[in-house]
């Protein structure tokens, strides 16, 4: 499967609303949330997966507390078509959207300082991003959406990562 990642253009809502319903089962009305937060941009940043024609996959990165010079970046979501999971999509997602972020930062004049991702405890994507982007669990919250929540912070990642 011949993967593209790319930014994500408003011919990639429904794909991305798509990915979204397949992957977060437990949320609704996946176009409007899709859409909504992808009408946000700059704060809001999207990355489409993309094969065959169609998004396989997404990546949505949130600058949170302003716009500082020093940013503190969230990985929001994450998703890949479960028919197309264990084949790299999520890690080259992280890999390759990262860097245009940092770029898009960088001509406002701001830098990345940490990124913060929130995941379900059971989730196995945490091991992801241990190792793409360095993130150790500093908190859990239980019982807070579907079930036990985890905050994952990669500290000081600058021009590292």
């Amino acid at each position: 499967m011949d993967i593209t990642i790319r930014r994500m253009g408003a011919e990639d809502l429904d794909g991305a609303a798509r990915v979204h319903g397949l992957a977060f089962v437990r949320q609704r009305d996946s176009r409007a949330w899709i859409e909504c937060n992808f009408r946000a941009h700059p704060r809001m940043q999207y990355f489409v997966a993309e094969a065959d024609g169609r998004v396989v996959g997404y990546i949505h990165w949130t600058q949170k507390s302003g716009f500082r010079p020093e940013v503190v970046l969230e990985l929001e979501q994450l998703a890949v078509d479960p028919a197309c999971q264990g084949r790299g999509i999520g890690r080259r997602l992280i890999e390759t959207s990262l860097p245009a972020v940092k770029a898009q930062l960088a001509e406002r004049g701001a830098r990345l300082k940490h990124i913060l991702v929130t995941t379900r405890a059971d989730n196995h994507a945490q091991k992801l991003y241990r190792d793409t982007l360095g993130a150790e669990v500093v908190a859990a919250i239980p019982d807070l959406f579907s079930g036990d929540e985890v905050y994952m912070v990669a500290r000081n990642v600058g021009e590292s990562k």
